[in-house]
């Protein structure tokens, strides 16, 4: 099983890594910068992929167009906190190119190396969901992870006919350097969740938004 993940030098990308290489898989971790823990993990890893910038995109996952790629992970995404009173249109702007344009980007790229019965999974957050929105703020995360899971839903209709099944998931509130070690479960245990659900995805259930327990989220 050839698995390729974005964002793999860190947090649950990092953790989803190491899950997929336990199981026996051939994993491919991009990443714009490596790091030890990584680089002692024994995968494949292609260094210098940022997802926000589309120009180089084809270039550097030229690497990937060889594999039969079984499972792609669109894991790589930032955070911002802007509020109704402090914000930046740059940094929402950025949000948008890694969170959302960036899974577009990556899938687009890498679907002529994808056949049937491969999987597609977003790595989305509920707090892209409208109705689950009962805090406000985090302008720029909320939005873009919104589109994303449109975009999820889109790839989901457009793919299933291929027999390419693409799933939208939550990770939960998840103890990484994104929010500062805050959480309520670590990252292995995410990753342990993430892979189950993924091995439960086909293409008659895609571009559903399932958190990693298993429940059905709210758009």
């Amino acid at each position: 099983m050839n698995v390729v993940i974005t964002g793999g030098n860190r947090g649950i990308g990092l953790a989803l890594t190491k899950q997929y290489k336990a199981r026996g898989a051939k994993v491919f971790a991009t990443c714009r910068n490596s790091c030890d823990e990584l680089n002692s993990a024994g995968v494949t890893i292609i260094k210098g992929v940022d997802v926000s910038q589309p120009e180089m995109l084809a270039e550097k996952l030229a690497p990937l167009m060889d594999v039969n790629i079984d499972l792609l992970i669109n894991n790589a995404g930032v955070l911002g906190r802007e509020s109704i009173d402090d914000w930046d249109p740059n940094t929402i702007d950025y949000q948008f190119r890694v969170n959302a344009l960036g899974p577009l980007l990556v899938t687009q790229t890498l679907l002529p190396a994808m056949a049937k019965d491969s999987k597609i999974a977003m790595i989305t957050s509920r707090m892209g969901s409208m109705a689950d929105n009962g805090s406000g703020g985090y302008y720029g995360y909320r939005m873009s992870k919104a589109a994303l899971n449109a975009a999820g839903v889109s790839m989901a209709n457009d793919l299933g006919p291929k027999g390419i099944a693409v799933g939208i998931f939550h990770p939960g509130f998840v103890q990484t350097e994104m929010v500062n070690g805050a959480g309520d479960i670590d990252a292995d245990t995410c990753a342990e969740r993430l892979s189950q659900r993924i091995d439960e995805l086909n293409v008659t259930n895609a571009g559903r938004f399932i958190h990693s327990n298993g429940d059905e989220l709210p758009w």
